[in-house]
């Protein structure tokens, strides 16, 4: 006897039978479509979010490459060296003016720089300080150190400390430069050698004011003279007011130079401050104005010196330029001086004024407005705090 589990299907229940198996079938494939589509769809999204993580890496490393790029273009503009083209073999150094008073020594340096810097008139010791100038070219830098003349009468302190000044140039130069006028030779000119001999500097003789000489035949026998006081390292005529041989004058220092990188940026001519030029060009201003009627008992001390930017003015509403404002005063020893200084009716005064603001806004490019005063400071140039003070 059979049993009914082993009966046969009949053809309704194959044909269901079929279906479900049909539908089964169906749907596994269906699922696994899906399936497919899921793993092709992660792929794809897999691939796009590796490409975006690509491209912000390339963008990430393109911004700090832009960025090394940009620090080091500042590093470059700021950078002491970016203005010269400098030749292998650079050479640097500090180089002494020295001489007796008014034998030309900062005119030699201001035409050597090619800008009036260090101030200069007819009368003996304008110069009282050390003013630093700056030469640099493809070759070289020479930093110039005008000092005051060497005299040996040392009647007050500021006399003195102008001395002390001019020798103390002499201290870590790489080079000197001795200026002696060209048909004159003085006992301070011998005053200043012996100085020199005293040293193991190099020193150069530089005879100035050769364009004076009638007979230019006579330089030789007086280069000649000049050899046999003194084993100088060189022997330059020149004509510093007129610019003559200046250019080999230029090519025997840089011979004589170390080899070594600029010490300031190559576009700076000093370092000296605007406060303390400006004081200089007025007291320049008064000694070529007043010639010999004011004696060296007078200076400038500076009192205020104000930038002001360019902007609207509150009361006016009218633009206002940018400029520096600059308050000085100006101390003499006696009260005659001070009416010298001022001049009739305040002429002589508001032309010193006026000549020191053309020459300011020129060196400092920028408009100046100037106001000054004159003051008696009795004794001041033989009062040793006095002279501390105004800058000595």
């Amino acid at each position: 006897m059979s049993n009914h589990n082993d009966l046969p299907l009949n053809n309704e229940d194959n044909a269901k039978n079929m279906t479900e198996n049909t539908n089964t079938s169906s749907t596994q494939n269906h699922a696994e479509s899906n399936n497919a589509r899921l793993n092709d769809t992660k792929l794809n999204v897999d691939s796009t979010k590796d490409a975006t993580l690509e491209n912000h890496a390339l963008e990430s490393n393109a911004i700090e490459d832009n960025a090394l790029e940009n620090d080091t273009a500042i590093e470059e503009f700021f950078s002491p060296n970016n203005h010269a083209n400098m030749v292998d073999g650079f050479k640097t150094g500090y180089v002494a003016i020295v001489g007796r008073p008014n034998v030309g020594k900062s005119t030699l340096m201001n035409h050597l720089l090619g800008q009036k810097l260090s101030i200069t008139s007819r009368k003996p010791q304008t110069t009282r300080h050390r003013i630093h100038g700056i030469l640099s070219n493809d070759e070289m830098q020479a930093v110039f150190v005008d000092t005051p003349g060497i005299h040996r009468n040392e009647v007050r302190a500021i006399n003195e400390r102008m001395n002390k000044a001019a020798v103390s140039a002499l201290v870590d130069v790489d080079l000197v430069l001795f200026v002696v006028d060209s048909d004159q030779w003085r006992d301070d000119d011998l005053l200043t050698l012996q100085k020199l001999g005293d040293t193991n500097l190099t020193v150069v003789l530089v005879i100035n004011k050769a364009d004076t000489l009638k007979d230019k035949g006579s330089v030789l026998p007086l280069i000649e003279t000049f050899s046999d006081s003194f084993d100088f390292a060189d022997i330059v005529p020149v004509s510093a007011l007129k610019n003559q041989n200046l250019d080999r004058l230029q090519e025997v220092i840089a011979s004589h130079l170390p080899i070594a990188d600029p010490i300031y940026d190559t576009e700076q001519i000093t370092d000296r401050s605007e406060r303390f030029l400006a004081s200089e060009i007025i007291r320049e201003k008064i000694m070529r104005s007043a010639g010999d009627e004011v004696p060296y008992d007078l200076t400038v001390q500076i009192d205020g010196f104000k930038d002001e930017a360019a902007h609207i003015d509150p009361k006016t509403g009218r633009p206002r330029k940018a400029c520096t404002f600059i308050d000085a005063t100006i101390y003499v020893e006696r009260s005659g001086q001070k009416a010298i200084v001022i001049g009739d009716k305040g002429q002589r005064i508001k032309q010193v004024g006026m000549d020191a603001r053309k020459d300011m806004e020129q060196l400092f490019d920028k408009k100046i407005m100037l106001t000054l005063w004159v003051k008696v400071k009795r004794g001041w140039s033989d009062d040793e705090r006095a002279l501390t003070s105004l800058g000595y």
